[in-house]
This record gives structure tokens, sequence and C-alpha cells, in this order.
């Protein structure tokens, strides 16, 4: 059997399993493929984690390492539209515009925004790409990330580049503030990218504490955070939203 016929016929059977579990004869009866066929494909797929097993003869399904590369196939879709209604709770409890944002590289990738009822508004970022350092959501995500990946980051261009007089680009002060997200939970930037905005983030963590995503709001400087707000509690508010998703996802 050829390498590219090998492939189409484990597709064949990946694509049979999708249906629902089955065992070695009803795939063969649904792919057409000799028993002995799909019985050798099953085996060099349940190696890679392509398909399980229920146990000794028991029925085969889906396995987990498709689940893995699904989100990859349209990124970010699928986060985004599970996001979606904790966005939109997020801008009702703050009164402000809130996002969702992933790491790409050195890049923050933004990939939904909820407006709020306010007059003025933060224009929509969806599809925007901004250096890590320079916005929460960047520090949010690189907080959760491996040692090496933010060794490699701050090792990057120096100095690190600056969007206004306030941006914090020395290696030694982004490394507190990232001490500072995992101690806390999430993390404020005032008049920091934009002389105009100040905005607020946290990361969506999986169990092992890697992030997912980044959770943010941000509005205008003038009134947020407002003279009377509690920043910590806004703070807390957007761990909070941030830690409901990443329970969701699992």
């Amino acid at each position: 059997m050829s390498g590219v016929q090998s492939i189409e016929r484990a597709f064949a059977v990946l694509r049979a399993l999708a249906t629902g579990p089955a065992g070695v004869t009803d795939l063969a009866d649904r792919t057409g493929l000799p028993k002995s066929t799909v019985s050798r494909l099953l085996a060099a797929l349940e190696r890679e984690g392509a398909v399980a097993q229920a146990g000794s003869g028991g029925h085969y399904r889906l396995g987990p390492v498709l689940a893995e590369l699904a989100p990859a196939a349209a990124p970010g879709l699928n986060l985004a539209a599970l996001a979606r209604p904790h966005l939109a709770e997020l801008t009702r409890v703050t009164g402000e515009t809130s996002g969702l944002a992933v790491l790409d590289g050195g890049e923050v990738v933004y990939l939904d925004h909820v407006d709020s009822d306010e007059a003025v508004t933060v224009r929509d970022w969806t599809g925007e790409r901004v250096a890590a350092h320079l916005v929460p959501s960047g520090l949010a995500l690189l907080a959760c990330a491996r040692p090496e990946v933010v060794e490699r980051y701050l090792a990057g261009p120096t100095p690190l580049a600056r969007a206004t007089g306030r941006s914090v680009t020395a290696p030694a002060a982004i490394r507190r503030r990232l001490d500072d997200v995992r101690r806390q939970g999430w993390i404020w930037f005032h008049r920091e990218f934009d002389d105009s905005l100040c905005s607020v983030a946290a990361p969506v963590c999986r169990a092992d504490g890697t992030a997912v995503a980044a959770l943010h709001v941000h509005g205008p400087a003038y009134r947020f955070p407002s003279e009377a707000a509690d920043e910590d509690a806004i703070g807390r508010a957007v761990r909070a939203t941030a830690d409901r998703l990443a329970a969701q996802l699992g």
C-alpha cells in the first residue's frame, strides 16, 4: 500500500468514526476496506492518539489529538464563539469595551470585541497585532508562557519598542510586572499603549497554568477607571470572567 493510499484510507476511517464509535467490522463496512486493513490503520492511528479504544476489544472513537488540532483549522473561531457571552457580560458589568486576544509569536492578536453602550467608545481592534509588552493582554499571556518563551521575547530588539512616554520597556521591570500577573491574576495599563486609553487584562488559563487567551477591558482614560472606581475590584471581575471561560473550555 503506497504512502498516499495509506493516508487516504486512514482519513476514510477517521471520517467513518466521525459518525460515531465503531468496531473493526463496522468500520470495514462503512469504508469498504478489508478488516485487516482497517485493523492495521486503527493500530497506527491509536499510537498517534488520533483514535482511542474503549478497553480491550471495545469500540474505537476519535482520539484526543484531533481535539487538540481542531482549533488550528480555523484559528480563534471556536474560542471567539465561546468567549463572546463572557465578553458581553464583562462589558455589562464594567460599562466599558471588552475583548479577547491570543499570543502569536511576540505579538498579541485581537480576536473579538464587544462595545459598551457609551457614546464614546474604543475602536474595534479585531484582527490587529501589537507587540506583547505594550498591552496588558500581552503581559497576561507572557506571564503564563514557558520561561524560555519569555526570555526569548525580552532578548529581542533592544531597546523594546515604545508606544507612549509611559510604555514600560526595561526587561527587569517587565519581569516584575509578569510576577504581579502571576500573583494577582490581572494587570492594569494606564496610558501606556495610547495616551487616551487605560486597560486591564487577565489570562484564560488551562489546568497546567498555560494560557489559551486573555480577556481585557479598556476605555477612554478620562473615565476608565473613574476616580471612584476600585481598580482591584475591576481586575478581580476580569479574572473571574477569564476563569469561567477557562472552566468552559475545560
